[in-house]
C-alpha cells in the first residue's frame, strides 16, 4: 500500500457506547499493519484530529458510535461525500459558519469543517476519501465500559478495518459484506 491513511478513533469514553471508536482502534492497533497506516486514539480531542489531518493523508476512517437507528451493536460503514466534508472550499455567501473551537464537544462534522477552514488558510490537501466505520450504540449515558451488543461489535469493526487497509473485499473472506452507504 503506497497511499497514507489515517484511521482516527473518536468518542468518549466515560459515556458508555460512545468509546467504541476509542475500543475499536485500542484492538485494531495490536494487529501489524502495512506502511502508511497510522492508528489513533483521539477520544474527545477534535482539535488534535484536524490539525493531524494536515500532514497529508490519502484515507481518513473515523472510528466512532453512529446512532442511526438501528439495533444496538449494528455496524455501518458510511462514505462521507467527495473532501474533507460539508462546506468544502473557500466560504462565501450560504457558507456554514466557522466551526466553533471547543475541544471537548466536537463532532466528526465538526472536525471536517474545521479542517476545510485550516486548508483554505494553508493550503494543505484533506483526505481524498473519508469513511466512518461506525457501530450503533445502546447508550452513551455517564459510564465506563461498552454494553455487550457493542463490547461484541469490537473484533468485527476490527476485521472490517483490516481489511479496508489490505484492500480486501468481502468476497474474498468467509465473512458477509457491509453495504457501503453514502452519507444524505
Amino acid at each position: 500500500m503506497n497511499e497514507r491513511v489515517l484511521i482516527a478513533g473518536i468518542g468518549n469514553v466515560f459515556l458508555g457506547d460512545d468509546g467504541f471508536g476509542v475500543e475499536t482502534v485500542r484492538a485494531l492497533a495490536e494487529h501489524p499493519l502495512p506502511d502508511g497506516v497510522e492508528v489513533v486514539d483521539f477520544g474527545v480531542r477534535g482539535v488534535h484530529l484536524a490539525y493531524q489531518l494536515l500532514d497529508g493523508y490519502d484515507t481518513l476512517l473515523l472510528v466512532d458510535a453512529t446512532a442511526r437507528g438501528g439495533e444496538p451493536g449494528t455496524l455501518y460503514l458510511i462514505e462521507a461525500d467527495g473532501g474533507a466534508g460539508p462546506g468544502a472550499g473557500p466560504a462565501g455567501a450560504g457558507a456554514p459558519p466557522p466551526p466553533v473551537l471547543d475541544g471537548h464537544h466536537m463532532s466528526p462534522d465538526a472536525v471536517l469543517a474545521l479542517l476545510d477552514t485550516l486548508c483554505a488558510g494553508t493550503g494543505a490537501t484533506p483526505p481524498r476519501r473519508t469513511l466512518v466505520l461506525g457501530c450503533e450504540p445502546a447508550g452513551v449515558e455517564e459510564g465506563i465500559g461498552l454494553s455487550a451488543p457493542v463490547a461484541a461489535a469490537v473484533p468485527e469493526a476490527v476485521r472490517t478495518a483490516l481489511d479496508l487497509i489490505h484492500g480486501r473485499t468481502h468476497a474474498e473472506t468467509d465473512r458477509p459484506g457491509r453495504e457501503l452507504r453514502r452519507t444524505p
